[in-house]
């Protein structure tokens, strides 16, 4: 297998089908690219986000590489940097080094050792369950995927997954095996100037994901609220989004809750049809993350594992019906940046 650089030259079109593989190898500055891999232990009382990335700057020397920490329970974050030449990516399937850091969608490798964090070990993801990719419709983001000028690209790598394994945190050992992660990455140029995105799964009913995020799309000369809903639920995948035609019946913010509510044509099989996605999460406090925006990577993210997401699905073909009602714990929230043209 041969792998290159992120400075490689000609371009690859093997990315746009596999969203989870790295897109930078021909990207000039202002770009960046990050993974998010959300780990939880069994008993929920070890919780971790990994970020793992590269930034690419006007500004070479604000260009690097790097590897973020978030502790869900605590709300401590940090964020290791590393020069470009410490990053490598594969041109052929999603694996990625940053210095003596290892990511791949099914495994993870630690090596993390600064005055800051030590953090070492070696997980391994069973069972994942990434957003379906079709001919048309390459993942999440559907056929925006094709758009060349988008400002922000999303994938979903799994959406629930058993994790098995240890992980040293500042000489403290946690076992990981049965404990569920999730990973998502971003790509692009810069995270939108505004936006709302949750994630859990961690449901009383084991096999339960949701994710959304909505935020303004700069779009031609203009910018429009997009959106991006997924609730996976025994095995059925039902998609609210901006291309499918789904609506926004209302999506409201106090300081203590976020209110959203959805409404399209959703789910597969014996399940398509019309249905409403009640959420309402609850916020906590976090740790501050960096995001990129054009000007460098700025801590500016305030996100915690330890929001929760109550859903509720119903289907509404004849007479209203409550296929689910649940809570999901250990939930990622943020809500960042410009949200006056986000919310109702």
């Amino acid at each position: 297998m041969e792998a290159r650089r992120h400075h490689r030259k000609t371009v690859n079109l093997r990315p746009i089908w596999n969203p989870d593989m790295y897109h930078g190898h021909s990207k000039k500055p202002d770009f960046f690219e990050g993974w998010y891999f959300k780990l939880i232990n069994a008993s929920g009382d070890r919780r971790y986000a990994v970020i793992p990335g590269i930034f690419l700057h006007q500004d070479p020397t604000e260009s690097h590489a790097f590897v973020q920490t978030l502790d869900g329970v605590t709300g401590g974050s940090t964020y290791h940097r590393y020069p470009l030449s410490e990053f490598w990516a594969s041109d052929e399937k999603f694996e990625v080094r940053i210095g003596p850091n290892h990511f791949q969608a099914d495994h993870i490798s630690l090596d993390i050792d600064s005055t800051e964090q030590r953090m070492k070990g070696e997980l391994y993801f069973k069972g994942l369950s990434a957003w379906p990719v079709t001919r048309f419709s390459p993942g999440v983001m559907g056929w925006y995927a094709f758009m060349p000028f988008m400002e922000c690209y999303h994938g979903i790598v799994s959406l629930d997954h058993r994790i098995e394994g240890d992980l040293t945190v500042d000489g403290v050992t946690t076992d990981f095996t049965g404990g569920h992660g999730y990973i998502e990455k971003d790509w692009g140029q810069s995270f939108p100037r505004g936006y709302v995105w949750m994630q859990t799964n961690h449901f009383e009913q084991p096999g339960t994901c949701f994710t959304g995020s909505v935020a303004m799309i700069p779009w031609m000369f203009t910018e429009f609220r997009g959106f991006l809903v997924g609730f996976w639920h025994e095995g059925v995948l039902y998609r609210f989004t901006t291309y499918t035609g789904a609506k926004i019946d209302n999506l409201g913010l106090t300081d203590t809750h976020v209110h959203w509510n959805v409404t399209g044509k959703a789910g597969e099989g014996a399940q398509k049809g019309k249905y409403r996605l009640e959420l309402e999460a609850e916020r906590a406090k976090g740790g501050l993350l960096h995001a990129p925006y054009r000007t460098g990577m700025v801590q500016r993210i305030v996100e915690s594992l330890t929001a929760t997401v109550h859903v509720r699905l119903i289907r509404l073909d004849g007479a209203e019906k409550s296929v689910f009602e649940g809570t999901g714990r250990y939930a990622g929230l943020e809500v960042a940046g410009e949200l006056d043209k986000i919310f109702d």
